[in-house]
């Protein structure tokens, strides 16, 4: 069979833009987009290349349809897991299928109901960090919030402010040190001669004791919680066996750092889409009072916020925390007359399928109510990712930014301090300069 060419950024071409890629490479991609269509490749020199898509048809075949044959790439499974350890977010085929049946139950819906009272009572704490009337840069607060979220759904009251700290600082470090590891590959032997890379690591077994005490006091304690920490260590295998303390760790680990900054960012993204669309405001607002009229139950005021939802979905459309996707297929594979060969890398841009002109009417425009059915968009909308790999946590992001943008609509109309949303694509998509003015209402 003759194979259709995937067009090719040469090297030469990478390298003259280097210093704009590795400041915001969205710009040079989108322009090659445009320039070679849904799908190239860039030569990165010694013969290693990278593919790059924005066809949510193949993004839903590798995903979904093919996903066995496709796993993750050592972006993850190597770099990622040496501060994080081997679980959900980080590992592959048959220890990710075994730790992903067993943790799935603790996310259920009805697993998170119990745990709203204890999101909802974090969210109030940190949301009294907000200053009215000054300019403020939303993101710390939310970086907070979202952190506090993690633990005390985890640890109910069992952690101390200065153990959550801690724990939130060296999560937050490892990060900033693996985006200079991804960013700049070619100084990877100086962080290491240098003793940078051990610094990082040695912060993480930090992490890991704090956490080894705080789960032996759990065992120790015959009190039970309801949190999820409760049912992590309750949980069983198929065999009968619970899980081991070092999995049990990374996990938790893995809770931190997915489950926080991806949080933190669509928040301070969905404000700043707020502060602009002043309309918005007001039918959340209208939305919160009749919501409260209909029940007294957080659950079911969750339910009772529709608009609220398609606010957050259209702010993750336009602003994906986690704007890349990556895979590498095991056996060889052909989609759409393209060959490719085993171990490719495969790079889906989020940011740019959620951007396409032929999977969204006015693709630039905040317009919630393009959310009203739900589901409609489910072949091109991936702010959680699809398929089996799906993330966990996605009822329990969404249950926490409506209870976020419920509380800060309720009490403040949120004000733009100017006209242009800043970005910082890093491992996740980050809000630049996110500086907003918070009015008390009357």
């Amino acid at each position: 069979m003759q194979y259709k060419e995937i067009p090719t950024v040469s090297v030469f071409r990478f390298l003259r833009n280097t210093n704009q890629i590795l400041r915001n490479p969205l710009p040079f991609h989108h322009i090659n987009f445009e320039k070679y269509g849904d799908i190239f490749q860039i030569h990165l020199g010694f013969g290693k290349k990278i593919i790059f898509c924005r066809d949510a048809g193949f993004a839903e075949y590798v995903l979904q349809k093919k996903q066995k044959n496709y796993i993750k790439s050592t972006i993850q499974t190597r770099d990622l897991a040496k501060y994080v350890g081997k679980g959900l977010l980080t590992s592959n085929g048959e220890h990710w299928a075994r730790q992903r049946k067993l943790i799935q139950p603790a996310f259920h819906k009805k697993q998170l109901a119990g745990l709203l009272d204890s999101i909802q009572a974090a969210i109030n704490t940190e949301l009294q960090k907000i200053q009215p009337a000054v300019e403020i840069d939303v993101f710390p607060i939310f970086n907070d919030l979202a952190f506090q979220t993690v633990v005390k759904s985890l640890f109910s009251s069992a952690v101390g402010e200065k153990e959550i700290k801690r724990l939130q600082h060296i999560t937050e470090a490892a990060q900033k040190m693996l985006v200079k590891e991804l960013r700049q590959p070619y100084k990877r032997w100086w962080f290491y001669v240098s003793g940078k890379i051990g610094k990082h690591l040695g912060l993480t077994g930090e992490a890991r004791e704090i956490l080894r005490g705080l789960i032996r006091d759990r065992k120790d304690s015959s009190q039970k919680h309801g949190d999820l920490l409760d049912m992590l260590l309750d949980a069983r295998y198929e065999d009968g066996e619970p899980m081991e303390e070092e999995q049990l760790i990374d996990e938790i680990l893995i809770l931190f750092t997915a489950g926080h900054e991806t949080t933190s960012n669509a928040l301070s993204f969905t404000c700043e889409l707020l502060a602009r669309n002043p309309e918005s405001q007001e039918k959340i607002l209208e939305e919160i009072t009749s919501a409260e009229r209909m029940t007294e139950n957080l659950f079911g005021f969750l339910k009772a916020c529709p608009y609220t939802r398609q606010v957050i979905e259209e702010a993750m459309r336009l602003y994906p925390p986690a704007y890349f996707i990556d895979r590498n297929n095991i056996e060889e594979d052909e989609y759409n007359a393209m060959h490719f060969p085993p171990k490719s890398d495969l790079l889906f841009s989020i940011f740019e399928i959620h951007r396409h002109k032929d999977y969204w009417k006015d693709p630039e425009t905040f317009d919630p109510d393009r959310f009203k059915e739900p589901g409609s968009h489910s072949s091109h909308y991936f702010p959680f990712g699809a398929g089996p790999r799906k993330c966990i946590g996605s009822n329990f992001a969404m249950y926490e930014m409506i209870l976020t943008i419920t509380g800060i609509v309720r009490k403040y109309k949120i004000i733009p301090t100017k006209d242009k949303i800043e970005i910082l694509p890093l491992i996740t998509l980050k809000p630049k300069n996110a500086i907003l003015v918070f009015e008390e209402r009357e």
